[in-house]
């Protein structure tokens, strides 16, 4: 069977502006050959956004268009930022044990969402294309040894929102979810894909 790679005929490699395992295992498991270039971009946080969609799609270009610039060859770069949004507060990646388990506090027993802003750019043209999937994330009523056995692990701390739910005691945190699960992962699959086929 062929893959979606050969079905799109693209006619241009494709170079992920992520330092991110998971989009980048994500990537592969649609048998995508691509680099991966770790963007310069420096995120501005914010504890308080009105447009969080605009938010993300800002962010998702500035780290394509910082790699893109740097390219030497042809090249189509995938950006992407993921945010949780609770309260109409963006939860960043925690700063440190305390922090993570003070966020994990907050989203237990409550439903949050999972903003993912996609943007790819042809270098060589600097056509650009963007996209904003948007997940509702519930979780259940989390105790506090739970908290402490998944910070435990390392595993919160590199991740928006302190969890990944493709993760352990991530997985058994969320109750249920309305929406695109690889959003919350960090790509959402489908979007991605209808982009791409608009941009080639």
């Amino acid at each position: 069977m062929k893959n979606i790679e050969k079905i799109l005929k693209l006619k241009k490699p494709l170079v992920l502006a992520s330092k991110s395992p998971r989009r980048r295992k994500l990537l592969s498991s649609l048998g995508f050959e691509f680099d991966v270039v770790e963007s310069n971009y420096k995120e501005v946080k914010s504890s308080g956004y009105f447009d969080f969609r605009d938010y993300v799609i800002n962010s998702a270009f500035n780290k394509a268009d910082e790699v893109a610039k740097r390219m030497k060859k042809d090249c189509i770069v995938i950006g992407a930022d993921t945010i949780v949004v609770l309260d109409n507060e963006i939860l960043h990646k925690p700063v440190d044990r305390q922090d993570a388990f003070q966020i994990l506090k907050k989203l237990s027993n409550r439903s949050h969402t999972v903003f993912t802003g996609v943007v790819l750019i042809d270098n060589e043209t600097e056509k650009s294309l963007g996209n904003v999937q948007a997940t509702e994330v519930r979780f259940r009523e989390l105790q506090d040894e739970e908290i402490w056995a998944y910070i435990e692990s390392g595993s919160p701390m590199d991740k928006a929102g302190a969890y990944g739910i493709q993760d352990d005691f991530g997985a058994v945190f969320v109750s249920h979810i309305n929406g695109c699960y690889y959003n919350i992962v960090g790509l959402p699959l489908e979007m991605f894909y209808t982009m791409l086929k608009k941009f080639v």
